[in-house]
């Protein structure tokens, strides 16, 4: 007996993308700075979708495009119309199956310690060419990147591999720990610790393509980090990590679903797990069916709204894992009515409410949204 056509969560739910504000955004991010656009779609284009993101992004004019794992830039690799387009991957181990296939296929590779050098020429030559390679220096952020007292090692192992043939030395990065934090002395601590990892570059030989430190805050903040390439990520999708300073950004996703059910309950009835809201008056309720194992947070449980028959209404008691309830009043819903969680429109909540309900920020918010929510783009890219 054949499965019955049951659809999608599109019923339900969908997350919806628009490439317009999208380009958009690439140009009002590119219209602060002389230096090209590294566009970061790593984690699927933070929720968004990494192929569509990506075309788009190199449409409207961002010279690189930056992702995390091999297998996101070997994807990559593989478009056609992305052919001209570098992707750098930075985030694997030296033992890591796949390094010589990304290679082949023409991707950039971050490198952070002596270890990952040796591991990527020795993939450089069972794929029979050159990797092109961006070395990293920690400067303060003490998570990925060669720390300073083997920038000088490091530099000199470069050096004999790229003489060997094995890599050609593209870029030189760090990455800042503070940059949303305007006046931070980690800030012009790091600065000065890439200055020096540089020039430890340079007493081998080395001189890198391109140098590139800014993250989407300081290419907002601080045009000193700007260098030869910026790397915006969270600010592409329409979200500003240092709101101080305006920047006209437009949220990307819309994120809706719809109101499953309708009930009208009495006065000090106990909504949700451990019943941590009471109705304070007679009050119909509507049933939304998303939760937590599609991203909405249950720590924003108590404080959550969403926008629903005209206006912001509160999330009742605790978010569960499929579901949560939603107060509307004395007002009459009916099923099938239209929810918007994250929206454009002025009264819509948006990743930055959701992130100040939850106590955490845009990004989680954007790429914790769960596989069952199906994407779509408003435009013909897949």
């Amino acid at each position: 007996m054949s499965e019955p056509v049951f659809g999608d969560m599109s019923g339900m739910a969908k997350a919806s993308m628009d490439w317009r504000r999208l380009a958009h955004n690439v140009e009002a991010l590119a219209a602060l700075t002389e230096a090209p656009l590294m566009a970061m779609v790593k984690a699927d284009a933070y929720g968004h979708g990494a192929v569509p993101a990506a075309r788009v992004c190199a449409e409207a004019g961002a010279a690189r495009l930056g992702v995390a794992s091999l297998r996101e830039a070997w994807r990559l690799r593989r478009l056609a119309d992305l052919a001209e387009t570098p992707v750098m991957a930075f985030l694997y181990t030296p033992e890591q199956p796949g390094l010589a296939e990304t290679i082949e296929a023409g991707a950039e590779l971050g490198i952070s310690s002596l270890a990952g050098l040796a591991a990527v020429a020795a993939a450089a030559e069972r794929a029979g060419t050159p990797a092109r390679v961006h070395l990293k220096g920690d400067t303060g952020i003490s998570r990925g990147g060669v720390a300073e007292h083997e920038w000088e090692a490091f530099a000199e192992a470069a050096a004999k591999h790229r003489a060997a043939g094995a890599i050609d030395v593209v870029g030189a990065w760090s990455h800042l720990a503070c940059a949303d934090e305007i006046g931070h002395p980690a800030n012009g601590m790091q600065k000065a610790a890439f200055e020096r990892f540089l020039a430890a570059l340079g007493a081998a030989g080395l001189e890198p393509e391109v140098r590139h430190l800014a993250n989407s805050a300081a290419l907002i903040a601080d045009p000193e980090t700007h260098y030869d390439l910026v790397r915006p990520g969270i600010a592409l999708y329409g979200y500003n990590p240092v709101p101080r300073i305006p920047v006209d950004l437009k949220p990307v996703m819309e994120l809706r679903s719809s109101v499953a059910a309708v009930k009208r309950l009495p006065a000090g009835t106990g909504i949700s797990y451990g019943h941590t809201r009471h109705l304070e008056r007679d009050s119909n309720v509507a049933l939304v069916p998303l939760g937590y194992a599609d991203g909405v947070p249950r720590a924003a449980s108590g404080r959550a709204e969403v926008y629903l028959a005209g206006r912001r209404r509160p999330v009742l008691g605790r978010i569960c894992m499929d579901q949560f309830v939603v107060d509307l009043g004395d007002d009459a819903v009916a099923p099938g009515e239209p929810v918007v969680l994250i929206g454009a429109g002025e009264h819509h909540p948006d990743a930055d409410d959701w992130s100040a309900w939850a106590g955490t920020i845009p990004n989680e918010i954007l790429t914790g949204i769960g596989a069952r929510v199906p994407r779509y783009w408003n435009r013909g890219v897949e």
